[in-house]
C-alpha cells in the first residue's frame, strides 16, 4: 500500500488550515498549532489518517468496487478529473445533481437518454430530424454530458464516495450517509470531521495539496485494482487447470 510521507505533505502545503475564527471545534484533535491567525494541521495525524483511508480504499477496489469522486470547487475540478479518469472511476466535478444517490433510478434514466441520443447519431435517425429538432437534441445532449458525462458508465450505486471539501459537498455527504455508503473526505479546519467515515485532515483549498493527497490515494487504488486483476487471472488459470485435469481423467478412462 502507498504510504503518506509527512515531508511531501508539508511541501504540498497540506498543513495550511483556515483562519482561526472560521474553525470547527471538532477539528481540534487534528490541529497542531495556530500561526498568524491560521490553524496549522498536524501532518503526522494526517499521514496516519491518510494511510487508514488508503488501506480501506485498496481493500474496496481489490474486491472490484467503484468509488465516486466528488469535487465541484474550481481548485479541485481538474485534479480530481485527472486522477479519477486514470483510475477509471466515476466522478462529479460540475454541479451535484440532487438525488444523485438517493434517487439513482432517475439519474440512470437521464444517462439512458444521453446514450439513446448517441445511438440516434450512430444509426442515422438523428439526420432525419429537422434542423430545429437537431439543435434541441444537441443542446440536451450537451447539458446531460456536462452534468452526467463522467458517470455515464456507472450502472449501480458506488461502494464509497470520496469528497474534496465536505462542507461544500454537504448534499453528497448527506445522501451517501443516508444510504450507508462510506464517505472518505479531505477535511479542512472549518469542517466537521464527524460527518465522514474516513477523515483526511488537510488543506482542501489548494490544488497542490489536493493533488498530493489524491496521488497517494490513487496509488493505493491502483494496487487494489492490480490485486483484483491478479486474482482473476489466478482463478482463470486454476479453472483451466481443473478443466485440463478433468479431460485427462476422461481420456484415461
Amino acid at each position: 500500500m502507498a504510504k503518506a510521507n509527512v515531508k511531501d505533505l508539508l511541501e504540498a502545503g497540506v498543513h495550511f488550515g483556515h483562519m482561526t475564527r472560521k474553525w470547527n471545534p471538532n477539528m481540534a484533535p487534528y490541529i497542531f498549532m495556530e500561526k498568524n491567525g491560521i490553524h496549522i494541521v498536524d501532518l503526522h495525524k494526517t499521514a496516519v489518517k491518510l494511510d487508514e483511508a488508503c488501506s480501506a480504499l485498496e481493500k474496496l477496489t481489490s474486491a472490484g468496487k467503484k468509488v465516486l469522486f466528488v469535487a465541484t470547487k474550481k481548485q479541485a475540478k481538474e485534479v480530481v478529473a485527472k486522477h479519477a479518469s486514470e483510475l477509471n472511476m466515476p466522478y462529479i466535478t460540475e454541479r451535484w445533481p440532487g438525488g444523485m444517490l438517493t434517487n439513482f433510478v432517475t439519474i440512470r434514466k437521464a444517462v439512458k437518454k444521453m446514450n439513446s441520443i448517441d445511438k440516434m447519431k450512430k444509426d442515422g435517425t438523428f439526420e432525419t430530424l429537422s434542423k430545429k429538432e437537431r439543435l434541441q437534441v444537441d443542446r440536451q445532449r450537451a447539458n446531460l454530458e456536462k452534468n452526467l458525462g463522467s458517470i455515464s458508465d456507472m450502472v449501480r450505486l458506488p461502494s464509497a464516495v470520496f469528497v474534496v471539501d465536505i462542507l461544500r459537498e454537504h448534499i453528497a455527504v448527506t445522501e451517501a450517509k443516508k444510504l450507508g455508503i462510506p464517505v472518505f473526505g479531505i477535511v479542512d479546519t472549518n469542517s466537521d470531521p464527524r460527518k465522514v467515515d474516513f477523515v483526511i485532515p488537510g488543506n482542501d483549498d489548494a490544488s497542490k495539496s489536493i493533488d498530493m493527497i489524491l496521488s497517494v490515494v490513487s496509488e493505493s487504488i491502483k494496487e487494489g485494482q492490480s490485486q483484483r486483476k491478479a486474482d482473476k487471472e489466478k482463478s482463470k488459470e486454476e479453472g483451466e487447470k481443473v478443466s485440463a485435469d478433468t479431460d485427462a481423467d476422461f481420456d484415461a478412462e
